[in-house]
């Protein structure tokens, strides 16, 4: 083989590549010599403001700037024009994960992340976050949309660093654990962990809140974490926002896609003139990206190649190892710190590489104890031509309650994708993926297994535990569990409020910890408490709506199924209790005494025959004494 086409003639060769390549302090530390200058906090007269946008289910492929030839991107295309782009910047090929290395700069893996349901999106109690970090230097935080690590304490924005949360329930709208009927338009949403009625369509909602959040402090330093749920299923929206892309002949799905995807630009638009009238604009870094690659702009064949619509070029989307799951846009501004003017960078980067960029170029507290899997990026902000590291990242895509070696991964650098430690691809000769080349290069092969088998140990030696929602503490007094979240021991976690309304036949139990010794209330619950309806009582349908659902029909919600439950069974720790379920009965409530420390939470509704219909899909816990 030619030194050219080896793995081994780089800087990084089989020997030193876990020393040199963003595994831990060594490779992350901030040079002296870096700690200041041009794109510093130090070349301004004050911390600057940070505001990072990260869309769902938006790839890299759905803006116009990118070559799509339908999406009607004007406000992106011009931030792309006025901003430094990371072309080659990877996430995760889902959203908690994503969101959790982005928070943490460590893989998600390692953070404790590796699911979107199932409690496995819950981020580690012990992981420090961005908000932390920011908070921590002088900032003011706030999150404003989806959060996906955890809506009960500890796992809450509110318990992770920010001031201010405002919000819809884990998972995004419509979902189990998101307030009952919520459709886009006129929803409940969290503020600060407490329910809260507002008035409009999410998405400007969440740009709203932001916006009164700088407004109201805007002589702090202030970090907003902008996160809307478009463009993400399902797409509800005012049926004359799709109505331009359905005149032209585009499929409903598609069209409603593109709509939304125009209403993230069009509350961008919003977002950089107030800014403007704010005296914002110069100093504030303002970073744009999204949460993992597309859904609605594009159509692939059995093998993951697109057939239909526009992917960039890319094999694969959402969920996919391949690059049209993971590669997304980035873009970087901020004109008070040299960071503007659209130049492109195309070194490897990602979002583990966020935090650490941002306390190098806003000269921020070094968290303690905290190694980072990724490197600050400052040196190529500044000097994309400059000297930069050779480097490998991985990618995996787990979705199973205990991640199993060897399952959907990649592993990258600048020249090679590692596809499930087989398929080798050439990236830059090959973008598209077509082309499978391990036969040709077996030494590439063989390093970037090394490195996958030895970063394994790293990331999985927690794979076993569980982030345990807290029951009985001060910070929260009634823990709000949520089938979405247990562990099935029957059938699946339902993810959707329809399973609610089926009554789906499945079970599972909540890994919890009991905050303190004492007596405890627990209500078991078919229906949230907010639709206050008997356990065994259908619900009737809900046919107003001010939105609509690709098709054109406005959004409705079906009936309820009724269930003969006759019993309510909950067994925790060493407590196992049945009790019959009144007619009329919105609740099934136990009290019982706990001692302090982990345990498993499970509940059951029994017919006449004492059969298990399905779990109680909501629990409402709460301490009484101590």
């Amino acid at each position: 083989m030619k030194a050219k086409d080896s793995i081994e003639s780089s800087t990084w060769g089989r020997r030193g590549f876990l020393k040199t390549l963003g595994m831990g302090a060594a490779a992350t530390a901030l040079p002296r010599s870096l700690r200041a200058g041009t794109t510093s906090a130090a070349a301004t007269k004050r911390l600057p403001n940070i505001i990072l946008i990260l869309t769902d289910d938006q790839g890299y492929g759905d803006l116009s700037c990118h070559g799509n030839p339908i999406a009607r991107t004007p406000t992106l295309d011009r931030l792309h024009a006025e901003s430094i782009r990371l072309t080659n910047f990877h996430v995760d090929p889902t959203c908690s994960p994503t969101r959790a290395a982005l928070m943490t700069g460590r893989y998600s893996h390692r953070a404790g992340v590796w699911h979107t349901i199932i409690g496995r999106n819950f981020l580690s109690r012990d992981e420090v976050t961005m908000a932390d970090v920011l908070k921590n230097s002088g900032y003011r935080t706030g999150l404003f949309g989806k959060w996906h690590l955890g809506c009960n304490y500890p796992f809450r924005p509110i318990d992770r660093g920010f001031d201010e949360w405002v919000g819809h329930g884990d998972g995004g709208t419509g979902t189990v654990s998101d307030y009952w009927g919520n459709d886009w338009m006129n929803d409940t949403y969290y503020r600060n962990g407490k329910w809260e009625k507002f008035r409009g369509f999410g998405n400007e909602i969440f740009f709203d809140e932001a916006m009164k959040f700088i407004e109201s402090g805007k002589d702090q330093p202030f970090f907003v974490y902008l996160t809307p749920n478009l463009v993400h299923t399902p797409l509800h929206l005012p049926a004359d926002w799709p109505k331009p892309y359905l005149d032209k002949g585009i499929s409903p799905q598609e069209a409603y896609f593109y709509a939304a995807v125009e209403r993230i630009d069009y509350d961008l638009g919003r977002l950089r003139r107030f800014l403007q009238r704010q005296g914002l604009a110069e100093n504030t870094l303002l970073i744009f990206s999204t949460d993992n690659g597309g859904t609605g702009g594009c159509r692939l064949d059995g093998q993951e190649f697109p057939v239909g619509g526009w992917n960039a070029g890319m094999r694969g989307k959402k969920g996919s190892i391949y690059d049209g799951g993971h590669r997304t846009p980035c873009f970087i501004h901020w004109p008070a710190g040299g960071l503007q003017g659209g130049r492109d960078i195309h070194r490897l980067t990602a979002h583990i590489d966020l935090l650490p960029t941002l306390i190098q170029l806003c000269g921020l507290k070094q968290p303690d104890g905290v190694e980072f899997d990724g490197m600050s990026l400052a040196p190529l902000l500044r000097d994309a031509s400059g000297k930069w590291p050779d480097r490998i990242l991985l990618v995996e895509s787990q979705r199973i309650l205990v991640p199993e070696k060897w399952r959907k991964w990649t592993v990258m650098t600048d020249r090679w994708r590692l596809v499930n430690g087989k398929e080798l691809y050439g990236i830059q000769a090959d973008p598209g993926q077509k082309r499978d080349v391990a036969a040709d290069h077996p030494q590439a092969v063989r390093t970037l297994r090394e490195f996958y088998e030895a970063l394994w140990p790293g990331l999985s030696h927690r794979d076993n535990d569980f982030s345990r929602t807290v029951i009985g503490s001060d910070r929260q007094a009634v823990i709000w569990l949520a089938a979405i979240d247990w562990v099935p021991t029957r059938g699946g976690a339902p993810v959707y409020q329809d399973s609610i309304l089926a009554g789906i036949r499945s079970n599972g139990y909540w890994p919890v910890e009991i905050a303190r010794d004492g007596e405890y209330e627990l209500a078991l619950r078919r229906w949230p408490a907010e639709v206050d309806r008997p356990i065994t009582a259908p619900l009737p349908a809900r046919m107003e709506s001010d939105v609509t659902a690709p098709g054109g029909r406005p959004v409705t919600m079906a009936a309820g199924k009724a269930i003969p439950a006759v019993k309510a069974r909950l067994a925790i720790a060493d407590t196992d209790q049945t009790q019959a379920v009144a007619a009329d009965a919105r609740a099934s409530t136990f009290k019982v005494r706990l001692k302090a420390g982990p345990a498993s939470l499970q509940t059951w509704f029994l017919d006449d025959k004492g059969e298990e219909l399905c779990g109680a899909y909501y629990v409402y816990a709460r301490r009484l004494t101590a």
